[in-house]
């Protein structure tokens, strides 16, 4: 659908939660503001969907350790004309009589209705900054204003899903979700044909949503997610349609990748996903670059050491500024601004901007947070026994160094 035509549409972007599960790598920022893949910030793949779909009036809800992701709002999406009535605004809870986070994502729609409340536009999309995936908003928008429905829900298949858990699952008869079943506690799909999970992505018409949600009050918003506000207050009393992810409409190549950062082992492989010989997420189309905000640096290089060893890279993502100089990297991800020292080596590993990495040093299966020096001769990822005793390990064997960490010497 040309982006001319798509009907008046506010964004709602959210990125709100707490970061525990991805701790220590958000022990100073939120999930949506990790870097992921070298060069980005998870939330810019939500963004850049939103850009490509000729999305322009977007509101990032945030809360817990937000400096960073709103000064890379502000740095890298900066982009839109205000005189035009295009925004993206980072939006902080409201401080009332009460000062309050948010308990939920309808408890944090609830708390900013105002912003709905008075908005012309006839339909709201609401969406989480905390997954990695790439979707043209358009062709769902265009989608639930033609089925004239209340509420459209991106319907995501058990196949894609790859074991992620969910709240609820639904069947899609002919565009319609004719009834949602809860897990309590939340499941795996079945991988049976026909049956879906929410995948984050919600349609509203404005008015229902605003009607449904001053019926609820504030206690009956609390700690409620979207599905469940759909199952509880407008099943069987609204029309509810399914958006199936990964389908033939739109105008981004269909991948179907889908990951909703849950473990730092979610985060981990998402980014080795990357590296794989046929990636499943493709971040190469030519008509839908995906936008970040990179700081001005000089291009990476490979370079000898001071032992004449080359250096070298194997099948692995490098940012601008990093140098090579006689180590050895295969399969990893490296942020700006890394140091390989001679006779390093560094596999399956992500490193985060400004790590060094010293001289003889080996690293194995690590994501490690900016501004690191490991020593010259350090052992990492080699002895599990002694990296449980130093650092947090996840379930999958993959150790954890938090930004700024400092060795003993």
């Amino acid at each position: 659908m040309p982006t001319s035509l798509l009907p008046e549409t506010t964004v709602l972007v959210l990125a709100i939660g707490d970061g525990q599960p991805l701790m220590p790598l958000t022990a100073r920022r939120t999930t949506a503001a990790l870097p992921y893949a070298g060069n980005y910030r998870v939330i810019d793949f939500v963004l850049t969907n939103c850009m490509h779909s000729g999305l322009r009036r977007i509101n990032v809800l945030t809360q817990f350790n937000s400096l960073s992701l709103h000064n890379h709002v502000r740095d890298g999406w900066s982009i839109f004309n205000t005189d035009m009535g295009e925004f993206v605004n980072t939006v902080s809870p409201p401080i009332t009589a009460e000062l309050s986070i948010y308990s939920g994502q309808t408890d944090a729609i609830c708390k900013n209705l105002y912003i709905l409340d008075g908005a012309p536009d006839d339909t709201v999309l609401i969406l989480s900054g905390e997954q990695i995936y790439r979707m043209d908003y358009a062709a769902m928008v265009d989608y639930h204003v033609r089925r004239g429905a209340d509420v459209t829900i991106a319907a995501i298949d058990g196949e894609t899903a790859l074991g992620s858990s969910f709240p609820a699952s639904f069947e899609v008869r002919e565009g319609e979700i004719p009834a949602i079943r809860e897990h309590n506690p939340p499941a795996p799909l079945p991988r049976d044909e026909g049956v879906y999970g929410p995948m984050g992505v919600f349609a509203f018409r404005r008015d229902c949503l605003v009607r449904c949600l001053q019926g609820l009050g504030n206690h009956g918003a609390h700690k409620q997610n979207l599905i469940d506000l759909i199952r509880r207050e407008l099943a069987g009393r609204a029309r509810i349609a399914g958006y199936r992810f990964g389908g033939e409409f739109g105008r981004v190549s269909q991948d179907k990748y889908w990951r909703d950062l849950r473990s730092l082992d979610d985060f981990y492989q998402a980014n080795m996903d990357l590296l794989k010989l046929e990636p499943p997420l493709d971040i190469y189309q030519a008509d839908w670059p995906v936008r970040t905000y990179q700081q001005q640096r000089p291009p990476a290089r490979t370079v000898p050491g001071r032992s004449c060893n080359e250096g070298i890279c194997v099948n692995s993502i490098v940012s601008g500024g990093t140098v090579i100089a006689g180590g050895g990297v295969s399969r990893s991800v490296l942020g700006s601004r890394v140091y390989i020292d001679d006779s390093a080596m560094v596999e399956d590993s992500i490193l985060f901007p400004g790590v060094t990495v010293g001289e003889g040093a080996q690293v194995r299966r690590v994501i490690c947070d900016r501004d690191v020096h490991i020593p010259p001769g350090e052992r990492i990822g080699i002895d599990p026994t002694r990296d449980a005793k130093r650092f947090p390990v996840t379930a999958d064997g993959v150790v954890v160094i938090p930004a700024h960490h400092e060795f003993a010497s």
